[in-house]
């Protein structure tokens, strides 16, 4: 496994306060990951869609291909955890 099958992708907009937290917890735990501005690239929220199956975000993709849809930090600590990520 390659450090890049590591890495979270999160998709989210500055406007969303889930987003803002969300990417708040990330930052604090110094897990690495990909953030998906989708006011800045609006075609990716299709992407975030076919996903998830809505239309809420955050959208957190884990490694192994999961993903939480507008997830609690306690949601995310625990992913985290089981994914030896901290």
């Amino acid at each position: 496994m390659t450090s890049h099958d590591k890495t979270l992708t999160m998709f989210g907009a500055d406007w969303c306060r889930d987003c803002r937290r969300t990417k708040a917890q990330l930052d604090d735990l110094g897990v690495s990951y990909t953030y998906v501005d989708l006011e800045a690239e609006p075609a990716a929220a299709e992407v975030a869609r076919e996903i998830s199956g809505r239309m809420n975000i955050p959208v957190v993709v884990y490694p192994d291909a999961t993903h939480h849809v507008e997830p609690t930090n306690d949601d995310v600590a625990a992913k985290l955890r089981e994914l030896a990520l901290i």
